[in-house]
């Protein structure tokens, strides 16, 4: 779910800066080019592990800011094919569910990789939402949002950025994840006590 990846990148250091110790200021501004973005085949970078190296300081002619090249290691969140995740749930459709981490809020559960047999219902607390039931042996158990779900990751995805977003289209996510509960063990922590 979490890796460590190396990255060299060439760095402006502002002047502003410089005051600063180089290690320190060079991972605040590796921090706010980074942390909480997406790279694509990569994934969601959490936090900058450690500096490597850095080379140069290169002041550019018309430029009061030295250039650097880093070497540091980012701590990634990338999860693999086949993992299962425990998430809250934060949206209940009828085309399924959306899931969060806390931190990540793309996770995505298709109605068709819900368990099977299972339908949507209107919620009764809710206008705009609906809740989905799976019936097993007669009995019916709701995925009400009270409980952990854990899911299977079937796919990882980075959408290219869309040229034109309507003014009611939801916010573009960089990264989504593609869960199953079809298999045992999976859906609602609370299922499988």
């Amino acid at each position: 779910m979490f890796y460590l990846s190396e990255i060299e990148h060439t760095l402006r250091l502002p002047p502003h800066l410089l005051n600063l110790p180089l290690n320190e200021a060079i991972k605040g501004e590796l921090e706010g080019l980074f942390v909480d973005k997406v790279i694509a085949q990569l994934g969601l970078c959490i936090s900058v592990y450690d500096i490597r190296s850095i080379d140069g300081g290169f002041i550019f002619p018309g430029d009061g800011a030295s250039t650097y090249t880093v070497k540091f290691r980012l701590i990634i969140f990338r999860p693999f094919r086949g993992e299962v995740i425990a998430a809250r749930l934060i949206e209940s459709k009828e085309h399924g569910l959306r899931l969060s981490l806390g931190f990540f809020d793309d996770i995505y559960v298709p109605a068709i990789l819900m368990p099977n047999p299972s339908h949507s219902e209107p919620d009764p607390e809710s206008r705009n939402q609906v809740r989905w039931i799976w019936e097993y042996e007669g009995e019916k158990y709701p995925i009400d949002g009270t409980d952990e779900i854990r899911f299977r990751v079937l796919e990882i995805s980075y959408p290219s950025l869309p040229l034109n977003q309507d003014k009611d289209a939801k916010p573009f996510a960089p990264m989504v994840i593609t869960g199953s509960l079809d298999a045992d063990g999976l859906g609602p922590v609370s299922w499988w006590v």
